[in-house]
């Protein structure tokens, strides 16, 4: 089984690198450091202090408390999937047929669903600020606005946010803003950062506010609810959020050793999830289409 590890090591570096690059919600993915307990839970610290008191010239500083407990958060996406291809259609070599079955899964199937889950989970949260609207070329650069006032209300760190949008109100958000063109051979209207916020533009059929998650018997993949709310916009501040993904190692069967046809077999299984920090849920605004 030797051949079968280095195989299955050698494409992990590409798993992975094809997640990044077309993932739309790996922007929030921050350097926090999580305690895998087991497969499918991660801990992570959490610590509270109380306010300050009045000072006494006669008894010093009034006592305070620190809290510091660890909070165990479970994983509770766990998908997989099998592939298989003939060792005829095989015949070049493995690395050319995997890469570029791996890669299509993976940008058609593995990165869209990721997203959508995680969007959907985060406007699900109860207490994050939310707000409906018809957004036209008048009005979205306005409600863009109040989700920022409000996130500057509730105190939430500037520098960072990311203010994701529908990918439909592209067209809307660069007609909201007055351009003066020189004679530039090349022009570029995408609004990329908005008043200090980044802006990523999410495809739309991954932008709902609620999902349906297929067995994989019946169907496969992901679909809009339907009771699901469309998303205008999401703005976050990458703080706020914990994004867990744990890939683990494929399987590789080669057509001798696959028992049941002449196929080379991949196995792919993977838990991962999302979470909001109970005392940072105003660190996302929601606006969702009326």
């Amino acid at each position: 089984m030797e051949n079968n590890i280095q195989l299955a090591e050698k494409f992990l570096p590409v798993i992975d690198d094809i997640y990044k690059k077309q993932s739309v919600t790996q922007v929030l993915d921050n350097d926090t450091q999580v305690n895998f307990v087991g497969a499918n839970k991660v801990q992570v610290l959490k610590t509270s202090t109380t306010g300050l008191g009045d000072y006494s010239r006669t008894d010093g500083y009034p006592k305070g408390e620190v809290t510091a407990t660890w909070e165990t958060m479970t994983l509770s996406v766990e998908r997989g999937k099998e592939l298989s291809i003939d060792r005829m259609d095989n015949e070049e070599t493995l690395g050319m047929a995997f890469g570029a079955v791996t890669g299509s899964f993976m940008r058609e199937w593995v990165v869209p669903e990721i997203d959508a889950y995680r969007f959907s989970k985060y406007a699900s949260t109860d207490g994050i600020s939310k707000a409906s609207a018809t957004l036209t070329a008048d009005n979205i650069l306005a409600a863009i606005d109040e989700a920022k006032k409000q996130m500057d209300a509730d105190e939430i760190p500037e520098e960072g946010r990311i203010l994701f949008v529908n990918s439909d109100l592209q067209l809307l958000l660069n007609q909201s803003v007055s351009r003066s063109y020189g004679s530039d051979a090349a022009v570029n209207t995408i609004m990329g950062a908005y008043n200090g916020m980044k802006v990523v533009y999410v495809p739309a059929s991954r932008f709902v506010t609620k999902l349906e998650l297929a067995d994989g018997t019946t169907g496969c993949g992901f679909a809009r609810a339907t009771d699901a709310e469309n998303i205008n916009f999401m703005l976050v501040y990458p703080g706020s959020v914990l994004q867990v993904q744990k890939f683990a190692m494929p399987k590789i069967f080669t057509p001798d050793e696959n028992q049941d046809k002449d196929m080379w077999k991949f196995q792919f299984r993977l838990y991962h999830d999302c979470f909001v920090y109970d005392n940072k849920v105003k660190g996302i605004y929601l606006n969702t289409a009326e």
